[in-house]
């Protein structure tokens, strides 16, 4: 049994205020809350006990919030000099870093994850924080002189970056902290106030996090953390002083967001799940390798996961008995047990929609190499299910949607032109993985292949954002990373100076 979760560093401790499962405040620009329209459950994947409840505000409350960061946050936060910004989140990198056992174990407890992937999170958190002076590099302008157009002669203009004013940052489950995280930075860094959406899934880290924000000297009337339920969130979404809107998260509910939200700014990292493609040159052990650890890594709860495996005929055989036998290895189980590869999904629901596309395929002709079983509750075998025929490939949930989950379809190919077409064919555009040596067949897929990233014999992993990211089609606007994120949060404002007749220039 899941025992109830209460951090026990010191600036956290605050943050409970009493009964069992415990009860989390949250803040609403300048004040924590403790009491709203009711509360929130969390669940632990594990075992679904309820390890914490949180306060779920009214929408007086956050409307009360959302009119503060409007008319004085966001304000105090851009008078914060650029200078003081970046102290504020190196502060802040030191306090996440002190407080890593109690954010690790939330993260371990609230959304399943092994003690190595929560660790793995916490200390990427904590580089991402670190690493925010590299986002300064985006921050600059440009200087137009006028005497290119007749229209212009004796004037000048600068063109400067300025913050939109009020950032909604909403956060998926799989990634609570380093996902707040992150947009925390970049947003925070041209200035921004930022509110903060947590997954009702798993809001203990962010709420952790905007109390840690808060010790490191960000302005409290300019952040908020609006725990309110995914369903409930279309009036904040919708209203007019929200500037910009940072989301990830699914498909579906991004193209809500996007026709709720009317004109704002947007960078929308939705859903994925790559193809991976491999060519008959493919070192085949390593591929089969890494294959598998991004079918199965955070139980193939990523954006970033392996879902189609496309391999060239003449190694199709050879490299299919490699990744059923690399996934056969994955040992699932408890994520507090340290021999545990691989823990449970994040509800019931999501593995009984895995189970079910699982069934569809076989029902349709489809063969199940390895897995393709629940074993109880939320947990679920890794699972790898072949499809001949590309025509019946098609009309499958397993291509055609993301079932986010451990599991992945395999098809053989032809030529490249196949490839390209079955790995296009999706209605996402994210990533996709090559594994190969052939450098100028590598050259045509990555030339054709229709995603934001394509990883040359290595699986998609996004990490802290050092190399840019983000997806076409259905997987997204614009792109995450460092420096990158830049040019979503901020506005470009042109001024002009006009000097006729002052005599500074004198044109022939």
């Amino acid at each position: 049994m899941v025992t109830s979760f209460k951090p026990r560093y010191d600036v956290l401790r605050d943050l409970v205020v009493g009964g069992e499962p415990p009860v989390f405040k949250t803040f609403l620009a300048s004040s924590w809350v403790s009491e709203g329209e009711g509360f929130i459950d969390v669940r632990s994947p594990i075992d679904g006990s309820v390890i914490a409840r949180v306060v779920r505000p009214s929408w007086s409350q956050v409307d009360e919030a959302l009119e503060r960061i409007y008319v004085k946050g966001r304000w105090s936060v851009r008078d914060t000099p650029g200078e003081r910004r970046l102290a504020i989140l190196s502060r802040l990198a030191k306090l996440v870093e002190d407080a890593a056992e109690d954010l690790a174990e939330s993260l371990i407890l609230s959304a399943g994850k092994t003690r190595k992937q929560a660790w793995a999170e916490v200390e990427a958190s904590v580089e991402r924080l670190r690493k925010a002076p590299m986002d300064l590099r985006r921050l600059g302008g440009d200087y137009i002189p006028g005497d290119w157009s007749a229209q212009t002669l004796e004037s000048e203009a600068i063109v400067r970056r300025e913050p939109y004013g009020v950032v909604l940052a909403i956060i998926p489950f799989n990634y609570p902290l380093f996902d707040a995280v992150n947009k925390l930075v970049y947003s925070f860094i041209p200035g921004n106030a930022v509110i903060l959406k947590p997954p009702s899934a798993t809001p203990l880290p962010v709420i952790m996090l905007a109390r840690l924000a808060l010790e490191a000297g960000f302005p409290s009337d300019g952040l908020a953390v609006a725990t309110i339920p995914g369903r409930d969130s279309s009036r904040l979404v919708a209203d007019r002083r929200i500037h910009v809107i940072s989301f990830t998260g699914s498909s579906e509910t991004g193209q809500k967001v996007l026709r709720e939200a009317g004109v704002k700014q947007f960078i929308m990292e939705m859903g994925g799940g790559d193809p991976a493609i491999v060519l008959a040159d493919a070192d085949l052990k390593q591929a089969a390798q890494k294959i598998a650890t991004g079918i199965t890594s955070y139980a193939g709860q990523r954006c970033d996961a392996i879902k189609l495996v496309l391999v060239e005929e003449s190694v199709y055989e050879e490299f299919k008995k490699l990744l059923v036998d690399e996934l056969s290895k994955v040992r699932v189980g408890d994520p507090r047990d340290p021999d545990t590869d691989m823990g449970p999904l994040i509800s019931e629901e999501a593995a009984e929609e895995m189970i079910k596309a699982v069934r569809e395929a076989e029902e349709a002709g489809g063969k199940v190499l390895v897995g393709g079983r629940r074993i109880k509750g939320s947990y679920v075998e890794p699972t790898l299910v072949e499809v001949k025929d590309k025509d019946v490939l098609r009309r499958l949930r397993l291509y055609r949607d993301e079932v986010f989950a451990p599991v992945a379809v395999i098809t053989s190919f032809k030529t490249i032109e196949e490839a390209i077409e079955l790995a296009n064919g999706r209605r996402y555009g994210l990533d996709a993985a090559i594994f190969g040596e052939n450098i100028a067949r590598i050259r045509k897929l990555i030339r054709y292949l229709e995603v934001g990233a394509v990883y040359i014999n290595e699986y998609p992993r996004h990490g802290i954002g050092y190399y840019p990211f983000g997806g076409r089609k259905d997987s997204g606007i614009g792109r995450e990373g460092i420096g990158y994120s830049i040019d979503y949060v901020t506005a470009l404002k042109t001024i002009v100076y006009n000097y006729k007749g002052r005599g500074i220039w004198e044109y022939m």
